[in-house]
């Protein structure tokens, strides 16, 4: 690729996230002329190549959409948007239509049927997979192929987008480093699909670049935030000395396999929803006890074909899950929180949309369904390109290069990690009040030492607005789980909104700033 000057017009429409988001919307959005900056090299930096799970779908006979929307509904714990859910799910089996037209081989059963299958929280079996659990992978390799054919789009590898720029109350592109040079991106509509931000915490199932950027470019730019405080621990990590941590999926659950302790005895009911689950091992390995997930006769010689990701996760860490148990541990998984979004994937901030895990758009409540996030991803990259390509975009006039950051204002990875150890040990599966005030003081302590142009700054306005709103719900709802409000409190089921520049409290009934 030619080299990029200090500012590059973006064409129609900037799309800052190469994973499945980003890549779909940019497709819907043919033929306008589409900017795609991916982190890291296009599928490599993006939780959407790493699901296991599939895609939630009404799609089998004798299921609807309506029973789709209600499981949502009921696993959200009473802050899911009812209207956003029935959409979601009316509109899952159109899109998995557009996917299967892009040659995602999903599975099929004996009659040449979609096969779907069963997990935690469904009423019925309507997750459809690829090779058990390789769906993340394939449908990313899908829409890899089709982006790098489509002479509409163009992508930029390596470009980490770091600040939002306005002209007046207009978001008008962005700044980005792109192989640790800034550039300027300039656009009439900018997309953010930047993903989640489970690279926060020190044990994730997420890349290292999920580390809340899109989120925090959006607040630092006035953008309203959502649901900041719940995320969703993935009960079953493989526990073992790897950063990021293995994901065993939930479909092997689906399929039988058992939790059990040492002693090999049960604990807990494996389909009960995730954060249920996850606390459940939690409570025992905070007592130094080791879980596992017992597949071996449920799956056993099964495993290698049906489930092969994580089998090969497995014996590359010297487990071989068809004749031994598999150690695990909960892990941060998805972001429920994130840019509050319309049912159009459109921000509080005039040229700005967003969708995918790092857009807010009330489908998850406080407690994401298993297998709604990819499908999250593509229903609302959809309605995000429709709506762009149905409104006015007035012309965007130049802008200033973006500022130049020195070598001490890159990212500290010691600062880093000290950042990703206190969310897990404040801000994680457990919470309670001393430990998110000493979150926020040590986030904040961080922010001082390391500069606010610095590269440091985005992921800590991430953190510091996710333990922020968890501190100012005082109740336990969904993945957010105080051990000194143990239950919920009927005055707080609503949503959480907020500003990075606000100083009150997240907009929870009955609180004051």
């Amino acid at each position: 690729m030619p080299r990029l000057s200090d500012t590059e017009d973006a064409g129609d429409v900037l799309i800052a996230g190469g994973g499945l988001a980003g890549l779909f919307t940019a497709l819907k959005l043919a033929p306008l002329r589409v900017t795609v900056l991916a982190a890291a090299a296009i599928g490599k930096g993006a939780s959407s190549a790493w699901a296991q799970g599939g895609i939630a779908a009404a799609v089998h006979e004798g299921d609807r959409a309506e029973d789709h929307a209600a499981d949502t509904i009921a696993a959200g714990a009473g802050l899911v948007d009812e209207a956003i859910a029935h959409l979601l799910a009316r509109e899952a089996p159109a899109r998995i239509a557009d996917l299967l037209q892009l040659g995602v081989p999903f599975d099929r059963d004996l009659e040449g049927k979609l096969a779907v299958g069963l997990e935690a929280a469904h009423g019925r079996a309507r997750i459809v997979h690829v090779r058990g659990d390789m769906a993340g992978k394939a449908i990313m390799e899908a829409l890899i192929a089709a982006v790098r054919a489509a002479p509409s789009i163009r992508i930029i590898e390596h470009a980490e987008a770091y600040e939002l720029i306005a002209d007046g109350a207009r978001i008008t592109g962005l700044h980005a480093l792109v192989d640790g040079r800034p550039v300027t991106f300039r656009a009439p509509a900018t997309v953010l699909a930047t993903g989640g931000a489970g690279a926060l915490y020190a044990v994730t199932t997420n890349p290292a670049e999920s580390r809340g950027q899109g989120l925090a470019i959006a607040a630092r730019a006035g953008a309203l935030i959502a649901d900041p405080e719940f995320v969703q621990f993935h009960p079953t990590a493989i526990d073992a000395e790897k950063d990021p941590a293995p994901l065993v999926t939930e479909a092997l659950r689906g399929a039988g396999a058992k939790l059990v302790d040492a002693s090999g005895a049960r604990f807990v009911d494996e389909l009960l929803p995730r954060d249920q689950v996850a606390r459940a091992i939690a409570a025992r390995t905070q007592k130094g006890e080791k879980i596992f997930l017992d597949a071996r006769e449920a799956v056993g010689t099964r495993f290698p074909h049906a489930f092969p990701t994580v089998y090969a996760n497995c014996m590359k860490l010297g487990i071989d899950p068809v004749r031994q148990p598999i150690p695990v541990a909960p892990a941060a998984h998805y972001h429920m929180g994130g840019v509050a979004t319309d049912e159009n994937g459109r921000a509080s901030l005039e040229g700005l949309w967003a969708c995918g895990e790092v857009a807010s758009t009330g489908a998850h409540g406080a407690n994401r369904l298993a297998s709604n996030s990819l499908l999250e991803a593509v229903v609302f990259g959809a309605r995000v390109a429709a709506d762009i390509m149905g409104a006015s975009l007035p012309p965007v006039s130049a802008a200033a290069p973006a500022p130049q950051l020195t070598d001490a204002q890159m990212l500290d990875a010691d600062a880093l990690l000290a950042l990703r150890r206190a969310m897990s040990a404040y801000v994680g599966v457990v919470r309670e009040a001393a430990g998110l005030a000493r979150a926020l003081e040590e986030i904040e302590k961080l922010r001082g030492k390391a500069g606010p142009q610095s590269r440091f700054e985005n992921p800590a306005i991430a953190a510091h607005l996710m333990a922020r709103a968890a501190l100012a719900r005082e109740e336990s709802r969904g993945g957010h789980y105080r051990s000194d409000f143990p239950e919920a409190r009927p005055e707080c089921a609503q949503r959480t909104f907020l500003t990075l520049q606000g100083d009150a409290a997240p907009l929870i009934k009955g609180q004051t700033g």
